[in-house]
């Protein structure tokens, strides 16, 4: 079995993919339209407690106040309170008080309109330990399944904490010698005291400790000896990487290597093929049956059915090897579309009692390479199978694709980012086999409006990453999923091409729509040029005369003029 992390670090986004034997397995995204706040630890500040869902709202300093429920405040409780928690007797009152300030994690993403997940039960992860530092116990890995190596690695945690901290032990202490673990330990610790000095420095609402990013996240949690090599396309983040791991991991250095051919990484690897299938409602299996991912407000619901597989015996061995490797791959799903919350699953029904039990079985062992939560409560009385998965943030679609505003949510459409994001890398792709100097493209107004940023800044910095001329039409007759490059050469010829208007011209235009980021302001449009006219958003749909006063290389700003 080779298993690969392959690591595309673009334009505003890094994406990380897991690989096991060519097959896609994992998925990470890092990007700028996106911000992840899952291990951030703030200094919060009690808003509302609430005795009868026995839970409050902290202002940790974003948009949405945090849940925090009672079973996270264990440790708030003084040694009095501890006796009522054990009784089930202890009211969320009278551990919290509006105005109270305290530290707080977030273990759970804002996810649509519920704000983030907290818990008062702050851990710190590194390499080879999981820090505890409101706790005294050490755990270990499930995945280390040898006794005596489970026992000699809690003896040298035990040596190295001295009960002065609870510790998980990860799966990659395994084989690891005691001067690194203890220098992961000391690191731990050091960074626990960074985070309470900020705790002490700092006013409520305030960040006092941001997550890792995804690089530095790939290198700690998944770089190991089972990892064949980790190949990556920035000569910037593999140096990185390099000085990372020769600090935590030298025996690793010789897996990471610096991809420098001209295909693209993730095409060279099959991996955007793979990325799309996992859009699909359908996965066709290898056999010839098929899996149907259905998503409600309540539950994910996957159905398995035989498809074009005939078999070769009988009906039941049909039914059996269709759901056996419908099993393998519905955990390989729920993975890289991290999916979460109730799963119901629907394999086809088994009249033999040991063909359910290895189904089950299989899809056990699956889950059980999940490092997401999962837990599989078991058959119904319907012939169902009932699982969990914990929700953390935003599945993979929720996060590529958007609810469609042409259907109204009755189908998916990539989102603006993600359409932008495409755009990007397919001119990079095209700036490496042709020679020009400007592009002039026709997009979405709204894709071509998260291209060019608030003020135009998103538009400068790629222009400066590519050394490049970027002209921009809008056309919402296109499909938001759809774009055309109009034309592409020197900057003097996309320069005449694509400014339709010059400064002190007056035109009567009508007003088309409210500009997508100031609606007070108005957009119209000569030949799919976007002319933005000053406080025209009240104006939609009627024809003024107006005055162009400034013109740049996207729009012209223009004024209402008698």
């Amino acid at each position: 079995m080779t298993i690969q992390i392959i690591i595309n670090s673009g334009i505003r986004e890094k994406r990380a993919a897991i690989l096991v034997d060519n097959s896609l397995e994992d998925m990470f995204f890092e990007r700028d339209t996106y911000e992840q706040i899952a291990g951030n630890i703030y200094r919060g500040r009690v808003k509302d407690v609430l005795p009868g869902m026995q839970a409050a709202f902290v202002d940790i300093g974003i948009d949405k106040n945090a849940f925090v429920h009672i079973s996270d405040l264990y440790p708030l409780l003084k040694d009095e309170q501890k006796k009522l928690w054990q009784d089930n007797k202890l009211g969320i009152q009278h551990v919290l008080q509006p105005g109270q300030e305290i530290m707080v994690q977030v273990i759970k993403e804002s996810i649509g309109n519920k704000g983030p997940k907290v818990t008062c039960k702050v851990t710190i992860p590194g390499r080879y330990f999981v820090l505890l530092p409101f706790e005294k116990r050490i755990s270990i890995s499930r995945k280390i399944s040898d006794n005596k190596d489970r026992e000699n690695l809690k003896q040298l945690t035990r040596e190295l904490t001295r009960g002065e901290y609870g510790v998980i032990i990860r799966t990659n202490a395994l084989g690891r010698g005691k001067e690194e673990l203890r220098f992961d330990y000391e690191y731990l610790l050091h960074l626990w005291e960074e985070i309470e000095k900020k705790y002490k420095n700092r006013k409520a609402p305030a960040l006092v400790h941001q997550n890792v990013g995804l690089i530095k996240q790939i290198v700690r949690d998944y770089l190991s000896t089972d990892i064949d090599k980790l190949v990556i396309d920035s000569r910037e983040d593999y140096e990185e990487i390099i000085t990372l791991v020769e600090r935590i991991a030298p025996h690793l250095r010789n897996k990471i290597y610096l991809y420098e051919r001209e295909t693209p990484i993730f095409s060279a690897y099959g991996i955007e093929k793979q990325l799309l299938k996992v859009l699909n409602r359908k996965v066709w299996l290898d056999s010839g049956g098929y899996i149907i991912f259905d998503k409600t407000e309540a539950l994910v619901a996957i159905d398995v059915n035989t498809g074009k597989f005939t078999g070769k015996k009988d009906l039941q061995d049909t039914v059996f090897k269709t759901n056996l490797e419908a099993a393998k791959e519905i955990a390989r799903q729920l993975r890289l579309r991290d999916i979460g919350g109730i799963i119901i699953i629907d394999f086809i029904d088994m009249a033999v009692k040991e063909h359910q039990e290895k189904v089950l079985k299989t899809l056990a062992e699956e889950l059980a390479r999940d490092k997401t939560k999962t837990a599989l409560i078991g058959l119904t009385k319907l012939g169902l199978v009932e699982m969990t998965r914990k929700k953390v943030r935003e599945g993979f679609g929720e996060l590529i694709q958007k609810e469609c505003p042409y259907c109204h949510g009755t189908g998916l459409v990539m989102s603006e980012s993600t359409m932008a994001l495409k755009v990007i890398r397919e001119i990079n792709d095209l700036l490496l086999k042709e020679d020009f100097s400007a592009i002039l493209l026709e997009l979405h107004p709204r894709v071509a409006a998260v291209l060019i940023g608030g003020g135009g800044e998103k538009l400068e910095e790629l222009e400066r990453e590519l050394d490049l001329d970027i002209y921009i039409s809008g056309n919402d007759e296109l499909h938001i999923e759809d774009y055309r490059i109009v034309s592409k050469g020197s900057k003097k010829e996309m320069a005449d091409l694509a400014l339709p208007v010059r400064e002190g011209e007056i035109y009567k235009l009508k007003v088309e729509e409210k500009q997508f980021n100031n609606p007070d302001d108005g957009i119209a449009r000569i030949k799919g040029y976007i002319i933005i006219i000053k406080e025209g958003g009240h104006l939609v749909g009627e024809e003024i005369k107006v005055k162009i006063v400034d013109v740049f290389r996207t729009f012209a700003l223009a004024v209402r003029v008698s």
